[in-house]
This record gives C-alpha cells, structure tokens and sequence, in this order.
C-alpha cells in the first residue's frame, strides 16, 4: 500500500498554528503539530507555544538554552504533518518548467526538483532535519550518562522496542509479567541495580503487565484516587483539633505536622526507596526494591503506577501513626492534628510527583521538574527532593545543573 501524500501548507496557516490548542513548529520544510506533546515536554508547553507557527531549528540546537537529544527529534518527527514552502521555495517553483518536480514537499521529491531547489537556493531548507540527525549521529556516543543510558529528559518519552531492549539487555520482558522474571531471573544486585535504573518507555506511558493476573488492578493508581480517598479523613482529623484546641494551637501543631512530612518524603526516598547498595543480595530483597520504588525508576512515564497505592500507603504510614502517638503521648488530639498535617503533605506529595511527570506547570513547578526529571535521567543517586530541595541542600545531595553530556559512555 503506498504511503499518505502530506500536504504542502501556506506559510500563512502554518504560523495561525500558535496556541496551546493547536501549536504548529516548523524545521526547514517540514511542519510538525505537537499539540499532543505539549502537556509532556519536560520543560513545560509554554516553552514550546513561544515558538508556535515558527522555525524551532536554531532553539533545539542551542546548547546554551538546552541540549535537545536525537530522542528529541525523534518525537518530533512523530508528529509530522506536513511541509511548508518559504519564499526560496516558491521562487523555484515558479521559474520551474516542471513546478510538480518540486512540490509536493515530499522527502526527496525527484532528482530534477532537488536539482532546481538546490540552484534556487532553497536546498538548505529542504535538507535541515536531515542535516540535524547526521549531526545527532556524530555525537551519539558522548550523549549518555553512564548510570542511566540516557541524554536528557526527552529521552524518558522514547518508547522502548520491547523485543530489541530484552534482546540486548537479557533482563526483562515488558510484554511479560514483570514480577515473577524479577524474582526468578537469578540476576545478581549489581545487574539489577544497574538495569532497573535504565529507564523504558512502554507503549506511551501506559502500564506493563506487573501480575499478569487477578491482581493487577491492585497495582494501578490514578493519580486522583489519592485526594479522593485522604482528604477526607485529613479535614475530619484537623476538625477534631478545632474542637479541641485554640485555632492558633490548632495550626501550629498541623504546620508542624507539614514540615515534618518534607523530612519524611526526603528520608524514605533516600533512606527506603533508595536503600540501593546496602540491601541483601537475594531474590526477595531485589523483587521488594522492584515493588516498592524500583519499577518506577525502569517505567518512570507509566501514568497509573506514580502515586502510592491506598493499601501500600496504609502499610507505610502505621507506623507513623504509632510515632505520632508516642511523641504526643499528653494528647490523642494533638498527635491526630500533627499526623493530619503530615498526610497533607504526602498528598500534596504524590500529586506534584505525578504532575512533575506528565503536565504542563507553572513556572516556579517547571525548574522543579526539571529539577526531578534530572534525578531520573542522569543522576539516581541524588536529588531525592520532589516537592523541593531542600533537605537535599541541607544533606548534601543536591543536583547540580546538568553539564552538557560529556561524562559519557556508549550504550
């Protein structure tokens, strides 16, 4: 079957294309509608908007700006709608004895066209996304961090060819259930840690097959279920503290429950999410690293498994409760408005992990995602702030802005 004609469109309705609802960039001829990716550019829509109806050639080039990866224009040339003819264009087509040699646009129209393009002066144009990618070519192999495989944030959208990843890699199967290869892959910690932490992108974010059975389901979390199931509990708990203390005292004890909670998410994610290199060597050991934080360092965009499961949650937080409870032994209702104040925060929490992940943010939210995407694609074993750095300046594991990728080693 042959392939779809793409159109030729007028310079006019190409640059109308300039808004979050429909947002046209053009490289050289070639148009491009990312409106889909707008909410998923690791930077934030706006950034991209900027340049809606207009050439993004020299922006996604600039290394002082940002170092757009390969992966980059990959995802770019996934939205390829079109080609769009400038001034030099149009001149060759009107001084052409043979104006269809030229348009439509397609890639490598005829011999004759190109011949005609090119003394026109209008080759440059037609070749630059072919230009760009022999340069992302020459610079492949300095473009990967070593720890993760990837180059920047862009490269976490990259969906994964399943059977190519487990051909090369021998560590998992993404249309297999994940769980039992984990546990009965008899892989050392070492391959593990190293693997796990080389992220895929499975089917555009969707969620692989973790059981592959009954329980499934269980594994899944939308990210609203979270406010739906805990706020209400949260605003019952810290109206029982109304009830009982001074609105002062009420708010002191549930802010000192919030700050509280910034300490906590550091340390888990530090301390018990990235317990990495000092957990035991064994089958049982690397398949609870996988369920509890691991998966989501080897599938970060699965849309359903980036908030915490109630039933996980209410494992994570008894003991918590008991803490809470012993501390403030002289008072159920202030250990109850503290422990209001710190589940706040996870909500707040869990939330801002998946938005930091898959939406478009304002801009004080943009340099902390960026800030987390980073602890993805280039650094695992710092950076474990989500909601802010924080604690990670206070403890000395701060990321710092990502170099351009010269500290590379091929894949």
């Amino acid at each position: 079957m042959p392939g779809r004609t793409l159109p030729t469109l007028p310079t006019a309705d190409v640059a109308s294309h300039n808004t979050a609802s429909s947002c046209y960039v053009t490289v050289g001829t070639k148009v491009y509608d990312i409106t889909p990716f707008l909410d998923d550019h690791p930077g934030g829509g706006e950034l991209i908007v900027e340049y809606g109806g207009k050439d993004v050639t020299e922006i996604m080039q600039d290394e002082v700006s940002h170092t757009h990866s390969e992966s980059a224009w990959e995802i770019l040339d996934d939205h390829l709608i079109g080609f769009v003819a400038g001034e030099k264009v149009i001149d060759a087509v009107v001084k052409s004895d043979d104006p269809f040699a030229i348009v439509p646009l397609e890639p490598g129209s005829t011999e004759k066209g190109m011949m005609e393009l090119e003394s026109g002066g209008a080759g440059e144009e037609v070749r630059k996304r072919e230009e760009v990618s022999k340069f992302g070519e020459e610079q492949a192999e300095k473009a990967v961090y070593e720890n993760t495989g990837l180059s920047s944030a862009e490269d976490l959208d990259k969906e994964t060819d399943t059977r190519e990843d487990y051909k090369k890699h021998k560590f998992l199967d993404l249309d297999r259930p994940l769980l039992m290869q984990v546990f009965n892959g008899g892989f050392s910690k070492q391959f593990y840690l190293e693997q796990v932490h080389r992220p895929r992108h499975y089917k555009g974010g969707a969620s692989a097959p973790l059981f592959g059975n009954f329980l499934e389901p269980l594994s899944k979390t939308a990210w609203y279920v979270v406010p739906t199931v805990w706020l209400p509990p949260v605003a019952y708990g810290t109206y029982l503290g109304f009830t009982h203390f001074t609105p002062l005292q009420t708010i002191s004890y549930w802010m000192l429950g919030l700050c509280l909670w910034t300490l906590v998410e550091y340390g888990l994610h530090r301390c018990l999410f990235h317990v990495d290199h000092y957990m035991p060597d064994n089958r049982f050991a690397i398949t609870a690293h996988f369920l509890l934080h691991g998966i989501h360092h080897y599938l970060p965009m699965d849309r359903l498994r980036l908030v915490m499961p109630p039933t996980l949650f209410v494992a994570l937080a008894l003991p918590f409760w008991k803490l809470a409870h012993t501390v403030f032994a002289y008072d159920w209702y202030a250990a109850v408005t503290v422990f209001c104040g710190g589940i706040f925060g996870y909500i707040v929490y869990d939330c801002t992990h998946y938005f930091l992940h898959h939406k478009n943010l304002p801009s004080y939210y943009r340099e902390i995602k960026k800030y987390h995407l980073q602890h993805h694609f280039a650094d695992y074993e710092n950076g474990f702030g989500v909601t802010s750095r924080f604690w990670d300046r206070i403890f000395g594991t701060e990321l710092a802005p990502p170099p351009m990728p010269k500290v590379m080693k091929a894949v």
